[in-house]
C-alpha cells in the first residue's frame, strides 16, 4: 500500500467507528470477566458461529446502505437457499453440487431486487420489503413445516469444526478472507469510490461518468449470494434445513451496519466499524444468553441498539455543525 493511500484509508475511519471499536473492546472485556464461560474457548467457537451470518450478509449491506439503498430481504433468501437445500439434498443431488447452487439462487433473488429497484425505479425500501415476504413464502413451498436434517458428517463438522490443531474456527478463516477482499474493494478501488460517490450525490456520480444503475445492481447480485451462502452455513451448522432459518435476522443485519457508522442516508461509512458493530452485537447477545435472558429481552436489546446507532451520529453530526456556525459567527463579529 503506497504511503498516501494510507491517510485516506485511516479518514474513512470516523469518530463513531472508533468509538464503536473501543466500547467493543470493553464490552468483550467486562463480559470476559463477569459472564460465567464467556471466556472460554468453546464458547468463543460459538460466539463465532453466532455473529457468522450477521458479518457476512452487513458485508454486501454496507456496500447496499452507502449507496442510500437497503436490502431487508437478506434473511428471506437465506431462508430460502436453506429450504432448497434441504429438498435439492432429498431428491439425492450430491452436496458438491447443491452449495454452488444455493449461492447461485442467491444472486438470482438478488438480481430480481436488483432489477425492480434499477430497471423499474421502485424503492428499494418497499421492493425488499415485498420480496422479503416473497421469498419467505417461496421456501415454505419448496420444503412446508417440515425439516431436512440427515446431511453428511463431512460437511457440519467442517461448518463447526476447526483449524487443523488450533482454536480458530474454520468459518472464522473464511470470514477474515471475505472482509479483507471487502475491505480493500470499498476502501481501496474505483469501485468503492463509487459506491461512496453514489451515495454523496447521485447526480454528482451520473454526471461524472459512473453507472449508478448498473453499480446498484451488481451490489443487490452479491447481496444476494452472499445471503445464499450464509444460508448454506446456517443449514450445515445446525444440521437443519427448515424455511424459517433466519427468521428476523435482517434486523440484527442493519443494526449491525447503522451500529458500525453507516450512514442510513449513504455516502458514509466504513467497513472496520461495522465489524465492531457485528462483534458488539453478537457478544451482547452471548453474554445475555449466558445469564439466561429471554429471547424476547434480546430483541429488545437489539431494537435498542438499532435506535441508538441511528439517533446518536445524527445529533454528533448536528453538535458539530452546531459549533462550526458558532465559531464562524465569532470569526465575522471579530
Amino acid at each position: 500500500m503506497s504511503t498516501d493511500r494510507a491517510p485516506r484509508l485511516l479518514s474513512r475511519i470516523s469518530w463513531w467507528d472508533a468509538a464503536i471499536i473501543v466500547v467493543t473492546v470493553v464490552v468483550l472485556a467486562v463480559a470476559a470477566g463477569a459472564v460465567d464461560n464467556f471466556g472460554t474457548g468453546r464458547n468463543f467457537g460459538f460466539l463465532v458461529l453466532d455473529l457468522l451470518p450477521i458479518a457476512l450478509i452487513a458485508l454486501p449491506m454496507t456496500f447496499v446502505v452507502i449507496t442510500g439503498e437497503i436490502d431487508l430481504s437478506v434473511a428471506s433468501t437465506l431462508g430460502l437457499t436453506s429450504a432448497v437445500l434441504g429438498s435439492l439434498w432429498n431428491r439425492g443431488l450430491p452436496m458438491e453440487t447443491i452449495i454452488p447452487l444455493c449461492v447461485l439462487l442467491g444472486a438470482v433473488l438478488g438480481a430480481v431486487n436488483g432489477l425492480f429497484v434499477t430497471v423499474f425505479k421502485l424503492p428499494s425500501l418497499a421492493v425488499t420489503i415485498g420480496t422479503l415476504a416473497l421469498f419467505r413464502g417461496l421456501a415454505f413451498v419448496v420444503l412446508g413445516d417440515g425439516a431436512v436434517a440427515d446431511f453428511p458428517a463431512s460437511f457440519t463438522s467442517w461448518v463447526t469444526g476447526t483449524t487443523g490443531s488450533t482454536p480458530i474456527p474454520n468459518v472464522l478463516v473464511l470470514l477474515v478472507l471475505l472482509a479483507a477482499v471487502a475491505g480493500v474493494v470499498l476502501h481501496a478501488t474505483p469501485v468503492g469510490r463509487a459506491v461512496f460517490a453514489v451515495g454523496a450525490n447521485e447526480q454528482a456520480a451520473r454526471f461524472s461518468g459512473i453507472r449508478v444503475d448498473r453499480l446498484r445492481f451488481w451490489l443487490y447480485v452479491v447481496s444476494g449470494a452472499v445471503a445464499g451462502l450464509a444460508g448454506v452455513l446456517w443449514t450445515l451448522r445446525y444440521s437443519s434445513a427448515r424455511a424459517d432459518n433466519g427468521l428476523g435476522l435482517e434486523l440484527a443485519v442493519v443494526a449491525a451496519v447503522l451500529l458500525g457508522g453507516v450512514s442510513i442516508f449513504g455516502g458514509r461509512g466504513a467497513l472496520p466499524g461495522v465489524l465492531a458493530g457485528v462483534v458488539l452485537l453478537a457478544t451482547l447477545q452471548n453474554a445475555l444468553r449466558l445469564s439466561d435472558v429471554t429471547n424476547e429481552a434480546l430483541n429488545v436489546v437489539t431494537g435498542v441498539l438499532l435506535v441508538v446507532s441511528v439517533l446518536l451520529p445524527n445529533l454528533g453530526r448536528s453538535l458539530r455543525a452546531a459549533l462550526r456556525r458558532r465559531r464562524h459567527r465569532v470569526v465575522r463579529q471579530t
